[in-house]
């Protein structure tokens, strides 16, 4: 058969798939419906900015000087200050969960302060949530130095105070939006390309519409490669509305360039679009296919590519397991396309093994096609 007949016959088939696809709410809900939801969710709903946390400030004695550090406290915007008496006031909300900490300045600590010693601050924290604890010891103890220099510049001392210059890069806000939004952009992209990738060609087979397409002249290759390319530009569809709305409605900066974006989303969509067609090849069952795509994709891309856990905390086990998650490799691309710019050298190793990831799935979604129909 000739080179044009192939391409002819490749043609209608993607056209076949277009229409199809353009066709079935289904794939527009999962193609544009559910990004939004989960792009708002994790814009607006998701923070890991612990800011205007909620703690108890018991001055026991008031004086000037506990006065002038409890506004130290009220003044920070990391801590929203109820000011008591006793610590008996709090501690029923602590236990609550109304307050996440009690800072007690002692009845001795202006006795001690003006006789020189050290005096000495409780911070008491509730360690259900090891995060917030920290948090809430690590600023407490910081409102402490910073009214303890601001009290050292107002006298005459030996010699100047140090000053320690704190710079950021990349994220100078320390906003955790600029960082979650970018990585949820992988995990819509792992839902469009694999889950819904693996629900229409599974339901095909239950329809035995796959069959009927193999009895054709037209072989696995140009099947399977005929049915992903529109879900691969519906993919990049789905990816292009998700960056517009969070450079301009999240207002998460883009300083790479549009070019490393696309070709780290094409890269990451060959792995997906490659997991999708062996699930559905395997299984010939929509909701085997989607049971599937959600354990082995969406899960994997939520909780072992490095979105929101460090891989290097996990135990080492699992961080070999997660070499074999592709998006390990486009969230810190894509976070690096957003806040940092362009690095390719980071970028072709990470196209790479994506790429070398996705032939493999290919590579198997074609010979279990072949045996199937065999």
């Amino acid at each position: 058969m000739s080179t044009s007949s192939r391409i002819r016959r490749f043609i209608a088939l993607v056209r076949k798939e277009s229409y199809q696809a353009i066709r079935d709410p289904s794939t527009i809900l999962i193609a544009f419906v559910l990004p939004l939801i989960l792009l708002f969710l994790f814009g607006y709903g998701v923070s890991l900015d612990t800011t205007r946390t909620r703690i108890g400030l018991v001055l026991e004695q008031a004086t000037p000087l506990t006065q002038d550090l409890s506004a130290s406290f009220q003044a920070s915007r990391y801590f929203s200050v109820t000011v008591g008496r006793d610590r008996r006031m709090f501690e029923d909300d602590l236990v609550l969960g109304k307050v996440r900490g009690i800072v007690v300045i002692p009845a001795d600590f202006t006795t001690d302060y003006t006789a020189g010693n050290r005096p000495q601050i409780q911070v008491l924290v509730d360690g259900s949530d090891p995060n917030t604890a920290n948090f809430v010891q690590n600023y407490a103890q910081g409102a402490v130095a910073n009214w303890e220099r601001q009290r050292q510049s107002e006298t005459v001392a030996a010699g100047p105070p140090i000053s320690i210059e704190q710079r950021f890069w990349f994220n100078p806000e320390l906003t955790s939006r600029n960082f979650l939004v970018p990585g949820s952009i992988a995990i819509v992209m792992t839902l469009v390309g694999t889950l819904l990738t693996s629900l229409v060609v599974a339901r095909e087979w239950e329809r035995g519409t796959m069959e009927a397409m193999m009895a054709t002249p037209v072989t696995s290759a140009e099947l399977l490669a005929g049915k992903i390319l529109p879900y691969f530009l519906l993919g990049l569809a789905s990816m292009t509305l998700c960056v517009l709305l969070a450079v301009f409605l999240f207002g998460v900066p883009f300083r790479g360039s549009v070019a490393a974006l696309y070709a780290l989303s094409a890269a990451f969509l060959i792995p997906a679009l490659g997991q999708g067609l062996l699930i559905s090849t395997a299984t010939k069952n929509q909701f085997l296919a989607s049971q599937l795509a959600l354990i082995t994709a969406f899960l994997p891309a939520f909780l072992l590519s490095g979105f929101l856990f460090e891989i290097n905390s996990m135990p080492t086990i699992i961080q070999w397991i997660t070499v074999i998650v592709p998006a390990r490799y486009l969230i810190p691309s894509l976070q690096t396309v957003f806040l940092a710019g362009d690095i390719w050298p980071m970028f072709a190793r990470a196209i790479a093994v994506m790429l070398t990831i996705g032939g493999i799935m290919f590579v198997l979604a074609a010979r279990s096609t072949r045996k199937r129909i065999g």
